[in-house]
């Protein structure tokens, strides 16, 4: 499970180019940014193909519009509770609905992120999974709660 965890949050980076977790939110994702599978390294040591790195462009052109608008909102969202936390007079109605919004937000985003993982895991054979997964632990140990 928890190797499952870290090649998740590797493939996630490809989506999160400068995610940075708000107030009391989770640890970004620690994995190499942008298209990592046509970084020389990654894409000699997984032994991708080019039609591999194709659909995994395809996947994640499909996902970029949806996500930079999400991860957006998520920013939006953290600055306005930022905000009413600075407020002299506490409006405790406004900070739950804000934060309401903001949890649903940052679901939105994992989720999406979380889908095309899957369409991007969908790409890679078994053997290439799995050395990816190694490479992950190897060059960026994944610890829970630790921020970034």
């Amino acid at each position: 499970m928890r190797k499952l965890i870290v090649v998740a949050a590797l493939l996630l980076g490809a989506a999160t180019m400068e995610a940075q977790p708000g107030p009391g939110g989770p640890p970004g994702p620690p994995m190499p940014r942008g298209k990592w599978w046509h970084r020389a390294e990654i894409a000699q040591k997984l032994q991708l193909n080019r039609a591999q790195q194709t659909r995994l462009d395809d996947i994640f052109d499909a996902a970029a519009d949806e996500l930079i608008d999400a991860k957006g909102n998520v920013k939006k969202l953290e600055v306005a509770l930022r905000g009413e936390l600075d407020r002299t007079q506490l409006r405790r109605a406004e900070i739950q609905r804000v934060a309401t919004q903001l949890s649903a937000a940052r679901a939105k985003l994992f989720e999406r992120e979380l889908m095309m993982l899957v369409d991007m895991r969908d790409v890679l054979e078994p053997h290439q999974w799995a050395r990816l997964q190694q490479e992950t632990e190897r060059q960026q140990p994944f610890h829970l709660g630790t921020p970034r």
